[in-house]
């Protein structure tokens, strides 16, 4: 009888989320951290990408700052709120360098690489990356990003006895766009003039006539 193996269980797959708004970074990063044994995920949108952040809970996440929907630096933030060890690396190029930096600082980021990027470079930057998390001073400012936000949530509804469907259906007419309805015209007297002059044209028929007949002899 051969002997039971017996398996044990291992950890579970390390896991990555890329956010870069560049499919040739996302797909050196994609390719770098797979050598590296990271189960990879790619992301495009800003706004998205706090979403799967928050139902992947990776171990390690990529972001540009160009992102569609929400700024990079915007979804740092957000993603911190949610996980205050979210461990996060922004990429840039050269020549946006120092406002990643800044966001790096803002949103507590481990690293700061800038593109193109290489295996070398994740190897160069990998204690940063697997070191520390500092804190994330932007968090006190998030609210202030959005001031509008608030207001817009604790606006109260406008009471009127008017019932919401009707209100819904026929909706006020702003006062700048009603038109502007025409004077009233006056009663125009020309038909009246018409009807004079009718009849005058007709007395003056009805002497030519009689004269006529006058001269003809034929009324004496």
């Amino acid at each position: 009888m051969k002997p039971t193996r017996i398996v044990m269980a291992t950890e579970a797959e390390p896991t990555v989320l890329i956010v870069v708004d560049n499919r040739i970074t996302s797909g050196r990063l994609k390719s770098v951290m797979e050598n590296k044994g990271f189960k990879t995920h790619v992301c495009e949108d800003g706004d998205k990408a706090v979403d799967e952040y928050v139902k992947l809970r990776p171990d390690i996440i990529f972001i540009g700052l160009d992102l569609p929907t929400l700024d990079g630096h915007i979804a740092a933030l957000e993603i911190r709120e949610s996980d205050r060890k979210a461990r996060i690396v922004f990429v840039s190029s050269r020549t946006r360098r120092n406002k990643a930096e800044d966001a790096a600082y803002s949103a507590g980021a481990v690293a700061n690489l800038t593109t193109p990027i290489s295996k070398s470079d994740i190897e160069k930057n990998w204690e940063l990356i697997q070191g520390n998390i500092p804190e994330a001073p932007g968090l006190a400012d998030l609210d202030k990003i959005y001031p509008d936000l608030d207001k817009l949530e604790k606006k109260e509804p406008i009471n009127s006895p008017i019932m919401p469907e009707m209100m819904a259906e026929n909706p006020p007419i702003p006062p700048e766009i009603i038109p502007e309805l025409p004077p009233p015209q006056t009663i125009n007297n020309k038909p009246k003039k018409r009807k004079w002059r009718i009849i005058v044209i007709i007395l003056i028929l009805s002497s030519s006539i009689i004269a006529t007949l006058f001269g003809t002899g034929i009324i004496s």
